[in-house]
């Protein structure tokens, strides 16, 4: 499941393009010290978890490590964190079974559950400095796939909109779910960020209508572009963080 850092689709050299995480071009983020979220998948040859839980499950582990106390202020996380918002925000999804998963839980991190499947978030770690049972684990060679369908969205919760056009791994899709949600949280106000935070991070990932694409990539919804390293080609819109309080009504400002 290969999983790599995001950037917007270049853009014509006279649209200046601030500095952040998902830049085209290098720029100051790129000469910080660069860090990596890993998360860890649970899965079990006789009871792998369903793909769509598996990516819900994923989103929401990123953002509990966010909303995290000791991601915060004087936490103890909390330098690696900003270390890592700092820089590009990397994220690599590895896989793990019996002992493995074990020895991923030992380490410090928290463990998310959905209906089927386990994720473990890990504080972000050096590039070049996994520790040794996270660096060991797979991070290609398995797929996971839904049994049935997935429901609809409940349009009154916060929405990851998968490109329709796109055919993902699911850990490329796991991470990239990851960036939507953390793009949804960094827009949020505190308030908003509380609220969610409170309610259990409730959302959903589903794949749009084909129709409906370019009006939510178009809709001033944050939105993940990937920088090509695998899988896709570079530029390509991945999802849209559809968040109720970052909806546009008509003639008003988000949340209005």
């Amino acid at each position: 499941m290969s999983n790599d850092p995001t950037a917007p689709a270049p853009v014509p050299a006279s649209a200046p393009v601030p500095d952040g995480p998902f830049r085209p071009e290098p720029g100051d983020r790129d000469l910080a010290p660069q860090f990596v979220l890993p998360l860890v998948v649970r899965i079990e040859r006789a009871a792998p978890p369903a793909r769509t839980d598996a990516l819900e499950t994923a989103a929401r582990a990123v953002l509990v490590m966010l909303a995290d106390a000791r991601s915060t202020g004087d936490g103890a996380w909390a330098r690696a964190m900003r270390d890592w918002q700092d820089a590009r925000i990397r994220k690599v999804v590895r896989r793990a079974r019996g002992a493995e998963w074990r020895r991923a839980g030992a380490l410090p991190g928290v463990t998310v559950t959905g209906k089927s499947a386990e994720v473990r978030v890990f504080p972000p770690v050096p590039l070049d400095g996994w520790p040794k049972d996270l660096a060991r684990l797979q991070v290609s060679g398995t797929d996971l796939d839904d049994p049935e369908p997935p429901a609809g969205a409940d349009p009154c919760a916060p929405v990851l909109w998968l490109n329709p056009g796109l055919d993902m791994s699911a850990g490329k899709a796991m991470a990239q779910a990851g960036h939507g949600a953390q793009l949804a949280w960094w827009e949020l106000s505190d308030g908003e960020r509380a609220a969610w935070r409170d309610a259990g991070f409730p959302l959903s990932v589903r794949t749009a209508d084909p129709a409906r694409w370019p009006d939510l990539t178009a809709g001033g919804l944050p939105v993940v572009r990937d920088a090509g390293f695998t899988e896709i080609a570079p530029g390509s819109c991945t999802v849209v963080a559809d968040h109720p309080a970052l909806r546009t009504p008509p003639g008003g400002a988000p949340g209005a």
